[in-house]
């Protein structure tokens, strides 16, 4: 309940710091604070009212200024604009109002930032006044640019070129990489495109794909980027070969215990399209891998 109470408080601050007519009012200065009236508990309801008012803010400040940057040095201002919202509730314009500051939100943190982290290294990009102009002009029935059937044909064409031209660009790299290390010594490609590398080559039992394992392992990209280590975190790591990427269920099921070998995992076998981590998607990756035992 009081989680609830701290995003609403929260959410009705924003939409007040963002009033367009009350900003051209202030400044940069700090705001002397307003006369209080003094506080009267007459009775134990009064008691408990205030009290919970106190306990509600409990998180919120880091809440505040985590979530929406709030520099807390204008406090004065989030209590101004805490307390427009609450005189102003139930006026349908200032509703209205509310909305669309929250939505600016919404839209601005979530939906702009998804479509342009999926034109990450496409040809188009978003600019961002013409963005929020197709938005504000489609809600008021303005269909003199684009009508909402033109727009999505376009938004869909486009976004659909836009990552087929992304995924080649980034799958192109990995299969580069991939078709020049296939060339050197040492290396051997499996009929799924799997590339391995004997580091060492133990002499234990090989495990089936089913089995649980436990093994050292560092995995990088191509570009020599290490995004997990079980090195580093100083303990092995066990797991189920059934339960990993198609490049470590296959390698690792090829190696004896005691081996330690170099896998080069295509991005079919590794997470594809997917962002996982520190990992792009359509990533080739490198793993070295030692198979410390088959766990019963």
């Amino acid at each position: 309940m009081r989680k609830l109470i701290l995003i609403a408080l929260a959410v009705l601050a924003s939409a007040s710091f963002n009033n367009v007519d009350a900003a051209k009012k202030k400044t940069n200065d700090k705001k002397a604070p307003a006369m209080k009236m003094a506080v009267k508990l007459a009775n134990s309801s009064d008691s408990l009212s205030y009290a919970a008012g106190v306990v509600v803010t409990n998180g919120l400040l880091p809440y505040l200024q985590r979530q929406f940057g709030v520099d807390t040095t204008y406090m004065a201002d989030f209590i101004e604009g805490f307390n427009e919202a609450l005189d102003n509730m139930n006026d349908p314009r200032m509703k209205s109002r509310l909305a669309g500051m929250q939505i600016a939100n919404q839209v601005t943190d979530r939906m702009l930032a998804s479509i342009k982290s999926e034109l990450d290294n496409a040809v188009d990009s978003v600019v961002d006044p013409l963005f929020y102009r197709g938005f504000t002009d489609i809600l008021m029935n303005d269909t003199t640019v684009m009508t909402m059937k033109k727009a999505q044909g376009i938004h869909d064409q486009k976004m659909k070129h836009n990552q087929d031209v992304k995924t080649e660009k980034l799958t192109k790299a990995g299969k580069d990489f991939l078709a020049q290390n296939a060339k050197k010594p040492g290396i051997k490609t499996t009929a799924s495109g799997l590339q391995y590398e004997v580091l060492k080559q133990g002499n234990g039992a090989v495990p089936t794909k089913t089995d649980k394992v436990k093994v050292n392992y560092e995995g990088k990209l191509i570009d020599g980027t290490v995004f997990d280590s079980s090195y580093q975190r100083g303990e092995p790591a066990v797991f189920g070969l059934n339960q990993v990427i198609k490049g470590w269920t296959e390698g690792i099921a090829l190696m004896p215990v005691g081996s330690k070998w170099r896998l080069y995992i295509p991005q079919e076998l590794g997470y594809g399209e997917r962002q996982t981590g520190k990992i792009p998607p359509y990533s080739t990756l490198i793993f070295d891998v030692e198979l410390l035992g088959i766990e019963k």
